[in-house]
């Protein structure tokens, strides 16, 4: 097992800080000449936020939903002497080696209104959250961009909340495959009857092979071990356990026959 199927790109300069969340992600550029929002490994949610980030993109990816590339970035810890603000020196500080860059990508902006999207792409993203059990894409956070005209889907670190109870080992993929998803208040909250009608077709391209795939895109520095899973690959294992009994189930597809 490689330790990340994402590509790699050295941090050369730390540009700004983007305060809009809690994590506070900073914009940064590589040496690639990229620019991507770097979410840090030391931030007080952890590399588990990082590991939801890139399971959730790459379904997305999968299920024809747009969403920027991914990049593992490297941080330097020479980064931290150069920078003024002391609460973003602590955060280098404590990032360095691996974090996640998300590709910027210029002249974007924020949904922050009524944002107009085909009734089958909103139902991809509503089945895509669903699925996921991602709690964050409500009209106060849509976490949505629009980027020459078409829509991204950005932020999933609230997704697969189960692996924050794996502190004390790994736990029942039943429970997780179960366990109801609340429509209320989702920015396509108006496409769950149609996510119910394309759910087949929504469905095809995921299975357990789709999961192991996309589960060797995370690096093994971020796949902490827990109890009962102590390497990354035994983590990655369960993390498909998860995915393949909640895609046996429809209990949390909103309106979906249980």
């Amino acid at each position: 097992m490689t330790s990340s199927g994402l590509p790699s790109v050295t941090v050369t300069r730390y540009v700004t800080p983007l305060r809009e969340g809690g994590s506070l992600p900073g914009v940064v550029e590589g040496d690639d000449l990229g620019t991507y929002v770097c979410k840090f490994r030391g931030a007080g949610q952890g590399a588990k936020v990082l590991v939801a980030e890139v399971i959730v993109s790459a379904l997305a990816t999968r299920l024809g939903l747009r969403t920027p590339r991914l990049v593992v970035l490297d941080l330097d810890p020479e980064l931290a002497r150069y920078e003024a603000d002391e609460e973003v020196q602590d955060l280098l500080n404590a990032s360095v080696g691996p974090n996640l860059g998300i590709d910027f990508l210029p002249g974007s902006f924020g949904v922050d209104g009524q944002v107009t999207a085909a009734d089958d792409e909103g139902a991809r993203v509503l089945w895509l959250d669903a699925f996921t059990a991602n709690v964050d894409r409500s009209w106060r956070n849509p976490n949505l961009l629009l980027w020459h005209g078409d829509l991204w889907v950005i932020d999933h670190g609230a997704s697969l909340y189960f692996h924050h109870g794996w502190r004390s080992g790994v736990t029942d993929p039943a429970k997780f495959a179960a366990q109801p998803w609340d429509v209320a208040g989702h920015v396509f909250e108006e496409c769950a009857g149609r996510a119910r009608e394309l759910d087949e077709e929504i469905a095809a391209p995921l299975d357990r092979d789709v999961f192991v795939e996309v589960l060797a895109e995370v690096p093994d520095v971020w796949l902490e071990p827990v109890p009962g899973a102590e390497s990354p690959d035994e983590l990655r294992t369960a993390y498909v356990d998860f995915l393949v009994a909640r895609l046996g189930t429809r209990q949390w597809l909103p309106g979906a026959m249980r």
